[in-house]
């Protein structure tokens, strides 16, 4: 497996800061990465040498106010603009392997972007996957809470509070949480705005499930409670037969770093393998 670094501005002008794995050999395939609220595009280590293995390449990029790249913490300007973002990845990966199949995946925020981005871009794909979409939390926020967003979202999108995230939800593997909670590159901001706009965007993509087109995996641990399961069942039971669905009972949020993720590498590298066939 051969890692490369590279970077682009996006269409406001913030640096983006990306990383590519390839197979040893000539590639058969692009998968572009889109990864979650607050991490960053280096913890899909372990994902990149399960794909490369296969022939595909994993390229993906640091979120705007994510890891290596600019902008506020936790912060995006409109949901518009982190659909630009994605645009941007899926152009870079075009440019440098022209005429390769591409495929679109995201996990937990990622995974409510790649759905909206298909949905709302129509891009041309050969699949998308979608791991513990944030179509709904699993959890309900309280109503106040939510009320503040959107108060604070019109007046002081800024406003940042603390995610609130549960390190222990992401896996039951003890030394992945240890690893995260030690990541200086990881953080526990959101903006209102951020809130809102993946708040409404996951609602919006769900009413939607039926316009979805292309071949799509998704995948979510049943025990996760960070983002709802039964959202991901929803979206699947409504978007029509191009839609596989695969739960992990008893899991949680990070099904590619749970203990048994090989299970996952496979189902994904089967998936893949019959688009290419």
């Amino acid at each position: 497996m051969k890692t490369f670094e590279t970077s682009w501005k996006s269409t406001d002008g913030i640096d983006l800061y990306a990383r590519g794995w390839e197979p040893e050999g000539a590639p058969r395939a692009v998968v572009c990465l889109v990864h979650g609220l607050g991490e960053h595009v280096a913890r899909y280590e372990n994902v990149a040498t399960a794909l490369t293995a296969e022939g595909f390449v994993l390229f993906g990029f640091d979120q705007r106010g994510h890891g290596r790249s600019g902008g506020p913490r936790g912060h995006v300007p409109s949901y518009n603009q982190m659909m630009d973002d994605i645009a941007l990845l899926l152009k870079q990966a075009a440019s440098r392997y022209p005429g390769l199949p591409m495929f679109l995946y995201g996990h937990s925020m990622g995974g409510n972007e790649v759905l909206n981005f298909s949905l709302r871009r129509k891009p041309e794909l050969k699949g998308v996957i979608a791991t513990g979409p944030f179509l709904r939390l699993a959890f309900q926020p309280p109503a106040a809470q939510v009320t503040l967003a959107r108060m604070m979202n019109g007046i002081f999108p800024t406003f940042t509070q603390k995610s609130g995230l549960e390190l222990a939800a992401l896996s039951r593997d003890q030394k992945v949480v240890d690893i995260y909670a030690a990541d200086p590159l990881v953080h526990d901001k959101i903006t209102a705005r951020l809130f809102v706009e993946l708040f409404d965007s996951g609602e919006w993509a769900l009413n939607r499930a039926g316009e979805f087109t292309l071949p799509l995996l998704l995948m979510h641990g049943s025990a996760d409670r960070l983002t709802s399961a039964n959202a991901t069942r929803e979206f699947a039971r409504n978007g029509g037969k191009n839609i596989s669905l695969h739960i992990w009972d008893g899991w949680y949020h990070e099904i590619h770093n749970e203990a048994d993720q090989a299970e996952v590498f496979k189902v994904m590298l089967d998936w893949l393998n019959e688009r290419l066939a």
